[in-house]
């Protein structure tokens, strides 16, 4: 991350404009297997509990993370960084915030077995592993680690 530009962190709220929706779904196609749609992404602003939060150097989207905030509990469904942001501190910084934002006095996600970063970056927040849901991710078939963060 350079120095001189500072990391804004916002929530973005349906309608969400055109570039921010195609930034996004940019994001999401370069870091997943299974990206989700821009009809995904939609369906998922329309829901009441869904949250978008958006990390933006300047003008520009470089991280964003999407998840559920259900009376105390946040469960984050998503969180990729643009890949020439990622290992900048990035995905810690909006991951912070979003937790602090949302209130929630415990956490859950899901994460690929294999995804040591992320597991590390996780763990680094609080998070652990409580358990394992066997092949739950595809393409490539893998074990999904369940994490929570509790107070």
């Amino acid at each position: 991350m350079n120095p001189s530009e500072q990391l804004q962190v916002e929530r973005l709220h349906a309608p969400v404009t055109a570039e921010d929706r195609a930034a996004v779904i940019a994001i999401e196609a370069a870091s997943f297997a299974n990206p989700w749609t821009e009809a995904t992404l939609d369906g998922f602003l329309q829901t009441p509990v869904s949250h978008l939060y958006v990390a933006r150097l300047g003008a520009s989207i470089v991280a964003f993370c999407a998840c559920w905030a259900i009376n105390d509990e946040l469960h984050i469904n998503t969180v990729a960084v643009d890949a020439v942001c990622r290992r900048q501190g990035i995905a810690y910084a909006l991951l912070r915030e979003v937790l602090e934002r949302s209130g929630a006095r415990r956490a859950t996600l899901e994460v690929r077995r294999s995804n040591a970063a992320a597991v590390a970056l996780y763990a680094k927040l609080g998070f652990e592993v409580t358990a394992v849901r066997t092949k739950y991710y595809q393409n490539p078939e893998e074990d999904g680690l369940i994490l929570w963060r509790n107070p």
